[in-house]
């Protein structure tokens, strides 16, 4: 660890204590959700089946996942706009057809047993998520903060209206274009508004009426507590990994935390209520 990384992560932690002392010790029952991000990221390929199942076994409350539509107007599960990071292979998803996806390798970056991992649909998980009894709640971002795809969110309404799942699904979005379309078409559903922990986004997250969540970066909840502790809508802040951001979050009962290590954060939620 260099010098600068080292200072930083002595920021942080002086942050983290001072935000914890402004706190009493946990007393109340603990509602925080985990969301596991991407599935179970920390020892799974992102975003395939095979780490939505092991979030699954380890009990997540929630799972997130990101959607883009190819070239053929297919949903695909996918956090970046191009295959480069994850797959053997390169190209924008817009340019691509579903099939030609199919063909590459998403899971060897990550480690050599996972060779077989490929792009999935959302259908494809949908499926997953049925078969095993997935009972917890599907965050569904949709990506169209670098390039809007074109009718993405109809396409997505109408494949998840289409079905009554055994699960409660919610979207989420930096894009506040995509959420209003999706208000119009899906009324009742959760829209999430994501964004950075700039306090003039969040504001304006607040105050739209069909947005009824708010997705901050976890620095948001950490300078601002009391923000966070009387704001009008359910708080989840991403992405929460050391054991000491999971216990503040815990300990301020925000409605949910995303984690890349989601069987990590059910433990120390469970030994802080039980303690």
């Amino acid at each position: 660890m260099n010098r600068i990384t080292q200072i930083r992560a002595k920021r942080k932690a002086v942050s983290a204590e001072r935000w914890i002392q402004l706190h009493h010790p946990t007393t109340h029952k603990i509602q925080t959700l985990v969301f596991a991000h991407r599935g179970s990221k920390c020892n799974r390929p992102e975003n395939t089946l095979s780490a939505f199942r092991e979030a699954v076994r380890v009990g997540a409350d929630g799972i997130e996942l990101d959607v883009h539509l190819t070239a053929d107007e297919e949903l695909v599960v996918i956090h970046d706009e191009k295959i480069d990071r994850t797959t053997n292979a390169k190209g924008a998803i817009q340019n691509l057809t579903l099939e030609q996806l199919k063909q590459y390798d998403a899971g060897s970056w990550f480690a050599p047993e996972f060779s077989t991992a490929r792009i999935p649909t959302l259908s494809e998980v949908l499926s997953l998520l049925t078969a095993l009894d997935f009972k917890g709640v599907l965050n569904i971002e949709i990506k169209t903060d670098q390039y809007h795809y074109p009718n993405i969110e109809k396409i997505l309404s109408a494949l998840m209206t289409k079905n009554h799942w055994g699960f409660d699904y919610l979207y989420s979005s930096f894009n506040l274009d995509s959420l209003k379309i999706l208000s119009q078409l899906e009324p009742q559903t959760e829209l999430s508004f994501l964004t950075e922990n700039r306090l003039k986004k969040i504001k304006i997250g607040l105050l739209e009426p069909y947005i009824t969540s708010i997705h901050p970066k976890k620095t948001y909840a950490f300078k601002h507590p009391v923000l966070v502790r009387h704001s009008t809508k359910p708080i989840r802040i991403w992405t929460v990994n050391s054991d000491k951001e999971m216990r503040l979050a815990f300990q301020e009962n925000i409605a949910g935390l995303i984690t890349d290590y989601p069987e990590k954060a059910l433990q120390v939620r469970a030994e802080m209520q039980n303690s």
